[in-house]
């Protein structure tokens, strides 16, 4: 299975350390953000990656380069000066993701997933990761029901920003800009979309806070957790 990471995004919210360095290059721990995940991705079995490219992607090109020193291949989705969106960035990377089920994840999470347990059969267009409602998005996204996810349920929860998908869901749509989530929904309305609960650690690093946690926390010196509202674990 190939795996793709969204790194196209602008990162308005981590302004002004996103006017001179695109988000993935940002360091936590001592490495960029989209390191953290290509180590975690190698180490679960994934060979080939797409990343995809957009606001500053030179630099996430260069830094990366080919992708051997971490035992994998990667290529290169370029998408102009102005990124397309989850799915039109997708959409776009299709001939480099090839005909089989591919995983995507978004390049400004912080996480520990088993990323070799998604490396199964698929049997619907999409399979979602799902988190417990971090205290900055406390209506969640999605609500999870006997393996399916829907739109509306008592309990609704967060999109981890992973999910495996079918190229066929993205089957007839024309190039350009659009967005993920309308496109899920109407899997969902057809019972098309499975999902499952992580109950570990994650993090949406969406701020200047967030990220200094997540520093704090892979150097060990502060655990991101307890009463801040910039990132979840399991027993919250």
């Amino acid at each position: 299975m190939k795996a793709m990471i969204l790194a196209a995004g602008r990162g308005e919210r981590l302004r002004p350390m996103t006017d001179h360095t695109p988000k993935p290059l940002l360091e936590a721990g001592g490495r960029p953000l989209i390191e953290h995940l290509i180590l975690s991705l190698a180490a679960a079995g994934f060979r080939h990656l797409v990343v995809n490219l957009a606001y500053l992607g030179d630099q996430i090109r260069d830094y990366l380069g080919d992708g051997t020193r971490w035992g994998l291949g990667i290529d290169y989705s370029h998408e102009g000066p102005e990124p397309l969106e989850t799915g039109g960035g997708i959409r776009h990377a299709l001939p480099l993701l090839g005909p089989e089920p591919f995983l995507v994840v978004n390049g400004d999470i912080a996480t520990d997933f088993p990323f070799e347990r998604l490396q199964g059969t698929l049997r619907e267009d999409a399979h979602l990761v799902l988190t417990r409602n971090p205290a900055h998005h406390p209506h969640g996204d999605f609500a999870l029901h006997a393996g399916h996810i829907h739109t509306d349920g008592e309990q609704r929860l967060t999109f981890a920003g992973i999910g495996v998908y079918r190229p066929s869901l993205f089957a007839g749509l024309p190039e350009g800009r659009f967005a993920l989530a309308p496109l899920l929904r109407e899997a969902m309305a057809r019972g098309r979309v499975s999902g499952e609960l992580y109950p570990g650690f994650w993090m949406d690093i969406g701020t200047r806070e967030r990220l200094q946690d997540l520093d704090a926390h892979l150097r060990g010196s502060v655990a991101p957790y307890g009463t801040s509202d910039r990132c979840w674990r399991s027993d919250s």
